[in-house]
């Protein structure tokens, strides 16, 4: 079950931006939807500072899920 990417989702990159110095896997959240099937993600630290901002097409991104998308 897929559902549309939404304000404040944690999502990783699914393809390397060496040119921002991000890579696949890297972890971000969605701070803002910028067109359709566009968003701004914003890449923190673990002290919450941001080390890079970008707009990226839901294609280079995925949504990180820490629940079962459906009960057994």
């Amino acid at each position: 079950m897929d559902r549309a990417i939404q304000l404040l989702d944690v999502v990783a990159l699914t393809e390397d931006l060496p040119q921002r110095g991000l890579y696949r896997g890297q972890v971000g959240t969605v701070v803002e939807g910028l067109a359709p099937d566009v968003y701004e993600v914003e890449f923190s630290d673990d002290d919450g500072r941001t080390y890079a901002s970008l707009a990226l097409r839901a294609d280079q991104i995925m949504i990180l899920r820490y629940r079962p998308l459906q009960v057994a």
